[in-house]
């Protein structure tokens, strides 16, 4: 028998040996770095070169990482580019002496990094700090957006937590009120981004909000994410303005947000069908990051709102 089942599978490996290589997964992820006026920018890349582009903007303190469990899911059929935004992730992160840490800089360097790869046409994920770089981008080109989905990028006064208004205490005197911006960037709400209003903690890769808080923790981050959530004052300020632009130009737009994030609520959610009124929403049994718990059921709504649109 012994004999037997050597020889058995000596036949299975010379068969395996002379058969057609596997093809290649088109969802397999690379990893590439860019100059954009002087600073070193990271993106992820997957999917067919020749499909449709969906362009995937990150939040707030993550990078692009934070989207590897859906990259995956999507680009069997769209081809994908997921930059970090300078100060984030595998980018540089240059000193606030160098490079101003607002958000329309971050915008006109991730716009900057589109056009060198030579992106005529794209959709839009947004998600948290993805909401305010994305608008920026939209509202500068739109003739480029095919098609907007948004996951918990608020655009509405009605989408801002209770926790905005100690926010808006800072931005009047970010000097007065430093307790403020200690528990933005604290160890305790950093984690609780992901978990919080969780009833699944078991699908959270602790991994996740460790490797952020450390990045936090890096010498410079304190001075540069100040500076950006003081100039998230004037997101807020442009939401009059973005809500017009999605009334101008009604772009597909499929929503598919975690209705429990305390800090962009579910009515920040439903509030796009009013500019967009054949928006499709989806408020899921999620937090912040909502593919956290939702991966496979959103990738499915976003390949299906894709597949719809025109090529």
């Amino acid at each position: 028998m012994k004999t037997l089942a050597l020889l058995a599978a000596g036949m299975i490996m010379a068969s395996l040996a002379h058969a057609d290589p596997l093809p290649s997964s088109n969802a397999t992820t690379t990893y590439h770095r860019v100059t954009v006026d002087g600073v070193g920018v990271f993106y992820r890349e997957a999917g067919p070169k020749d499909a449709p582009v969906l362009v995937l903007l990150h939040g707030f303190p993550s990078s692009s990482r934070q989207f590897d469990s859906l990259i995956p899911l999507l680009a069997t059929r769209y081809h994908l580019i997921a930059p970090d935004y300078p100060g984030f992730g595998q980018s540089d992160a240059p000193d606030p002496a160098t490079y101003t840490y607002t958000f329309d800089h971050l915008a006109e360097t991730t716009n900057g990094l589109l056009e060198q790869l030579g992106l005529k046409k794209y959709s839009l994920y947004l998600h948290d700090y993805g909401g305010p770089v994305g608008f920026r981008i939209m509202l500068k080109h739109p003739e480029r957006v095919q098609a907007l989905i948004v996951s918990n990028a608020n655009a509405y006064q009605e989408g801002l937590g209770k926790k905005w208004a100690l926010i808006a205490e800072y931005w009047k005197d970010p000097r007065a009120h430093p307790e403020v911006f200690a528990n933005f960037v604290s160890q305790t709400a950093t984690e609780q981004r992901h978990t919080a209003g969780s009833s699944h903690p078991e699908r959270y890769n602790p991994d996740t909000w460790t490797d952020e808080f450390a990045h936090l923790s890096r010498p410079g981050q304190h001075e540069i994410q100040s500076a950006l959530l003081y100039d998230y004052r004037n997101n807020v300020a442009s939401y009059p303005a973005w809500q017009a632009w999605l009334r101008e130009h009604k772009p597909p737009t499929l929503v598919v947000w975690g209705k429990y994030d305390p800090s962009f609520i579910g009515p920040g959610g439903d509030a796009y069908q009013r500019d967009v009124p054949k928006a499709e929403v989806h408020l899921l049994d999620a937090g912040h990051f909502p593919w956290d718990e939702k991966v496979d059921e959103i990738a499915a709504l976003v390949l299906a709102f894709l597949d719809r649109q025109p090529r």
